[in-house]
């Protein structure tokens, strides 16, 4: 099955509130402090909005009894005319506490979140590339977007929200218990079995609307299977299987979601039935109670219409805790890549001023190394060889035997379990990873583009890049010409990952942003192995203009372009095991370069 990640349009899941979960709640709470002050007030004025609703159905009442000309408290003579004057002053009241409330809310839940998204965003691309090995893309788009969208809901309105109806609902119940004890007690009598039936249903249908949710999840993961795969679908003419299957995937989603309808039914018919019941009741005794000169009709529309906020309230709480639960798991989840253990790297931007410069020199040195997931699987087992500052290394050898994992060590993205890796003589470690980093440029087989213009992935390279420097490096990448071929030249935009762009194309714009980085080590991982043979010309006369004058680690795939390097490595199985320029290794009787190289002369399939 296809591994999903919660999006803002699917349900995220919940977390129980416990001591762990609440600390973890604490922890994000303290972005809330530069705006504390605000969010104080902003609290006094929802417990100003909440207070004064409780005052409405206490004035109606006592608007229904001024009209029949019953007054309620001697001491306090109110007409008609007063009653209406005081509910509307409440009611501009109401609506001036409303408006702060919600703007003082949206305010602080807007700018602290912008404050745990930026944090969060800054931590997650300072993380090691192993993290990035173990995780989705669309798990931690979730995180940014799905998880923080939750915790910002919970703040703006579900918090508020719940203090609202907590101060309604023990407002609504002292009212209750002050108009009319007997009525309250009636009440009281029916709550429990109600409760104790929604608590037992309601997990219940809970379980099955997972079911039902699991089941849709598979039956989709087919329809994104068959789509995916459509081609295979097609060639094998199994049209009808996949139909087949399909339709058996959508009988099981119909039923379970019947015989959850069933439960649902019952539950709501059952919650309809106590409901009504308790307002007949309620209605019937206090009408009996009003004949009897026990109650007012006032009385009676007042206690009707604080039941409505007692139930109202009550009915609200599941979801409002349900969001809270949500909200509480978004909170885990967003803390654990705040937590998570971040490379030295700076955030600010890198000033050539202050890098420490390296000539070039590389060596490796007895270097081991394997994947952090997959520890038990050694990639490099003692790994050694040397550049010199300005020399061309080429790296040979079959697929998986370690060629692209020395070019990510060289960026250090990973750390050796064993061995040395030097820069000019010293261990990596002496080295800043920013200095590193910011003086090697790679030029890989599948070359990624940003969504931008063309101008701008080329000056990614270097961000304070001139115009002039921008197309001085297109024009020696041999990219200056089919830029200007575009109608909008260097604004062009290059569409999604560069689908805009032919292969060639990408290619030549990755290497003038290699040129205008000017790097002291280039990195180049099979950066013509996948190009037609005009594209492959124009790519390596540009790459032929890239690697003068810089140190150069070749990772080959077509060895007729590496004839000319000062040095050749053959790596197989994670070791070097043949080592010298292209003419010594051609001498070379039964070894594996002259092998590969013979076969490729030949044009004969290679079988590594």
């Amino acid at each position: 099955m296809a591994r999903k990640t919660p999006t803002s349009k699917e349900e995220l899941p919940k977390a129980k509130i416990n001591k762990d979960t609440i600390k973890s709640v604490k922890k994000l709470l303290r972005y809330l402090k530069p705006y504390r002050t605000k969010f104080l007030i902003g609290m006094v004025f929802l417990f100003f909005s909440s207070v004064t609703v409780l005052a409405f159905p206490a004035l109606l009442g006592a608007m229904i009894d001024a009209a029949q000309s019953v007054q309620k408290y001697d001491w306090l003579p109110m007409s008609i005319q007063t009653i209406g004057v005081i509910s509307f002053i409440i009611v501009f009241f109401q609506a001036f506490v409303s408006f702060f409330r919600i703007r003082l809310f949206v305010e602080v839940s807007e700018k602290s979140i912008a404050d745990i998204r930026r944090d969060t965003y800054f931590n997650l691309i300072s993380l090691p590339m192993n993290f990035f090995s173990n995780r989705w893309v669309g798990e931690l788009n979730s995180r940014l977007s799905a998880d923080l969208t939750q915790i910002q809901t919970t703040m703006t309105t579900t918090l508020a929200e719940m203090i609202r109806q907590i101060i309604s609902l023990i407002g609504s119940l002292v009212f209750l218990i002050i108009v009319s004890p007997k009525l309250t007690l009636l009440n009281l009598t029916i709550l429990p079995l109600m409760i104790v039936a929604a608590v037992f249903f309601g997990r219940f249908i809970r379980n099955l609307s997972r079911e039902t949710q699991d089941k849709l999840a598979d039956s989709n993961t087919i329809i994104q299977e068959t789509l995916q795969g459509i081609s295979n679908v097609k060639a094998f003419v199994n049209e009808a299987f996949e139909a087949g299957r399909y339709k058996n995937s959508l009988s099981e989603v119909v039923q379970v979601a019947i015989r959850g309808a069933n439960y649902r039914g019952a539950f709501v018919a059952f919650i309809i039935f106590c409901i009504f019941g308790a307002i007949i009741g309620v209605i019937w005794y206090g009408s009996v109670l009003v004949y009897n000169g026990e109650l007012s009709v006032g009385d009676l529309t007042t206690y009707i219409l604080y039941s409505m906020f007692v139930a109202g309230s009550m009915g609200s709480f599941p979801d409002l805790y349900a969001n809270v639960q949500k909200a509480v798991g978004a909170s885990e989840r967003v803390i654990e890549l705040l937590e998570e253990n971040k490379e030295a790297v700076s955030l600010q931007q890198v000033d050539p001023s202050q890098v420490e410069t390296l000539s070039g020199n590389l060596a490796f040195d007895q270097v081991q190394f394997a994947y952090p997931s997959r520890k038990e699987v050694p990639v490099l087992k003692g790994i050694s060889f040397q550049v010199k500052a300005g020399e061309k290394l080429a790296i040979v050898g079959s697929s998986g035997s370690g060629k692209s994992t020395i070019a990510s060590l060289i960026l250090r993205f990973y750390d050796p379990q064993g061995g040395v890796i030097k820069f000019d003589g010293q261990p990596a470690e002496s080295f800043s990873l920013t200095d590193i980093r910011s003086q090697i440029a790679i030029v890989p087989q599948d070359v990624l583009l940003f969504g931008g213009s063309i101008r701008d992935n080329i000056a990614y390279g270097k961000l304070n890049a001139t115009e002039e420097e921008i197309v001085e490096a297109a024009q020696r990448a041999n990219a200056h010409e089919f830029i200007s071929g575009f109608p909008e030249g260097y604004q062009t935009l290059v569409g999604e990952r560069g689908v805009k762009l032919s292969g060639g194309q990408r290619q030549r714009i990755a290497i003038a942003r290699a040129l205008l980085k000017d790097p002291a080590i280039l990195i180049l991982d099979e950066a013509t192995s996948s190009l037609d043979s005009e594209s492959e010309r124009l790519v390596q006369e540009a790459l032929e203009e890239l690697l003068k004058n810089r140190t150069s680690i070749i990772i080959a795939h077509r060895l007729s372009t590496i004839r000319q390097v000062d040095k050749i490595i053959v790596v197989n199985n994670g070791e070097v095991i043949e080592s010298g320029t292209h003419d010594d290794l051609m001498q070379q009787e039964g070894g594996m370069y002259r092998y590969l190289s013979e076969l490729q002369t030949e044009n004969k399939p290679i079988q590594l």
